[in-house]
């Protein structure tokens, strides 16, 4: 039972932290995911409200997806993770989801070290990498705390 609850909170605290990232990132960035000259024109034009609709229809199910898939992974590494105190639980937490979801991810992307591998000089500018960076640290510090504040909590 107490896995299942690890589960539950888990894929609560990323999509939380993600809406809320990404909702902020929005605001600054909107040179990246709107217009007809944004930077990442292979993703969906959040300006054009067919594409948006068609992101706010998965956007929910997918982070859902998201966090039950990495919460189960961490379930062999648990009574560890659980017997961390709690500024090492909130580092450990932000750490592996700044590196292991964005920085080492193995999917190529504009501001992650498989992007500088792969993705063309034209994409890789300084001002979008900036904004992503501060968006995934966002994102990290916020998972990390609410998932620390969590396992303090429920379990």
């Amino acid at each position: 039972m107490i896995y299942v609850k690890f589960i539950l909170l888990f894929m609560i605290a990323h999509t939380v932290s993600y809406t809320v990232a990404g909702a902020i990132a929005l605001k600054f960035s909107k040179d990246i995911y709107e217009s007809k000259n944004r930077l990442c024109h292979f993703l969906n034009d959040m300006g054009l409200k067919e594409e948006r609709k068609h992101v706010e229809k998965y956007f929910l199910l997918a982070q859902i997806v998201r966090g039950f898939l990495m919460g189960v992974v961490l379930l062999p590494l648990f009574t560890a993770i659980e017997n961390l105190i709690f500024i090492l639980q909130f580092i450990f937490f932000v750490t592996l989801m700044f590196v292991y979801t964005h920085i080492s991810s193995a999917a190529p992307f504009l501001d992650n070290i498989e992007g500088y591998v792969y993705f063309k000089k034209e994409y890789l500018q300084k001002k979008s990498i900036l904004k992503f960076q501060f968006e995934m640290i966002m994102y990290a510090v916020l998972f990390g705390f609410i998932i620390t504040l969590f396992m303090q909590v429920f379990i």
